[in-house]
């Protein structure tokens, strides 16, 4: 890990199903606030292999080469003359946007909502699938010792969950859906248990992800049918107990489906809160009676905002969250399409691209 030799190797989106290795530019520390990482471990998300399918995510179109992922940690190798948080050696979990720091949400505690954030491998910004990652120091969580650098890769979709699970104010003793058994709808399911749920089901169409969701965090699980939403609400509601307390006390859903969605809303019991984690088409035939007629509290959920990185991190030192478990493989950089493949067919839970830096 030598920035000064100059080599910073990048996988590189052009255009859909178009990728490349390239060297770019090892990034200056241009802010005394900064610290520059070698990147030791990437996961792939739902929203990288989008890009690299479509080239585009939304109005985020990817109009010029972009270096693609998100979910990484590394190895401090440089801090600049401000930075008294981190040192060269340290080992971190990169959280990859940058918000600007002055607009009222921002200001607020949820910077997660600032117009100007620069997110990584969103365009027109590039992402952590590098060598190299500059980046400000406040924005690089420690790894504790008994953490590895590949448990710290996947701090950024645990994050995402902290933030879904803090959204529907879970608590102890209560009883919490997760529709989508995909990493972040396990996940979800795995800080809820942790904030204290004592029922937690998973709710998939795919048997093998229940299967696990079942080894991994869940109480009950729940394979979705070929039947209404209320019909499939109700299914869950008797699997699970839940069917006295008329329904669950939190539904989250993490799929971004519209069957999901719906059933969701009959699962909900009366006063209830419903937290939408998954996106998915920009418009749904949404059940707007039964939200209203339970006074369901609805909110949305994105990203992760202040605190939820720190608490992220907590989880998985404590040992409450096994985030080991979910990683399917790890890949040399080299193989890096390879693992996109995977991830698109549904061949792994969460798979880790190494290196440039990290040699398997």
């Amino acid at each position: 890990m030598d920035p000064k030799s100059g080599s910073n190797l990048s996988f590189i989106l052009n255009k859909p199903h178009d990728v490349q290795f390239s060297d770019r530019p090892v990034p200056t520390l241009s802010d005394p606030h900064d610290v520059l990482v070698a990147v030791n471990y990437t996961g792939i998300c739902g929203s990288d292999v989008h890009y690299w399918q479509h080239g585009a995510i939304g109005h985020f179109v990817v109009k010029e080469p972009m270096v693609l992922g998100h979910e990484s940690a590394g190895t401090v190798v440089a801090a600049g003359a401000a930075v008294s948080t981190l040192k060269p050696g340290d080992r971190v979990a990169l959280e990859p946007g940058y918000p600007c720091r002055r607009c009222g949400p921002c200001l607020g505690g949820h910077y997660n909502l600032c117009a100007a954030m620069k997110f990584a491998a969103t365009p027109p910004y590039d992402g952590t699938l590098t060598g190299y990652w500059a980046a400000p120091a406040d924005f690089c969580y420690r790894l504790p010792d008994g953490v590895s650098l590949q448990e710290g890769a996947l701090i950024e979709p645990l994050a995402v969950a902290v933030h879904i699970v803090r959204q529907a104010s879970v608590s102890p003793g209560q009883s919490v859906v997760v529709m989508g058994a995909g990493p972040v709808g396990l996940l979800c399911a795995a800080v809820a248990r942790a904030f204290g749920a004592t029922t937690v089901v998973s709710v998939d169409i795919v048997d093998s992800k229940l299967q696990f969701a079942r080894s991994f965090c869940a109480t009950h699980v729940y394979a979705s049918q070929r039947v209404s939403a209320e019909e499939n609400a109700a299914n869950i509601k008797r699997e699970a107990g839940l069917e006295e307390a008329g329904g669950a006390d939190v539904v989250i859903d993490a799929s971004g489906a519209e069957p999901s969605i719906q059933t969701s809303l009959h699962t909900v019991r009366m006063g209830g809160t419903y937290v939408q984690g998954g996106m998915g088409k920009s418009d749904i035939n949404f059940p707007i009676m039964a939200l209203c007629l339970k006074e369901v509290t609805a909110k949305g959920s994105f990203r992760y905002g202040s605190g939820d990185y720190k608490l992220a991190v907590e989880l998985v030192a404590s040992g409450k969250v096994d985030v080991k478990k979910l990683i399917s493989g790890v890949v040399p950089f080299k193989e890096a399409e390879n693992a996109f493949k995977k991830v698109k067919e549904g061949e792994v839970i969460k798979i880790l691209i190494a290196g440039p830096n990290e040699k398997i």
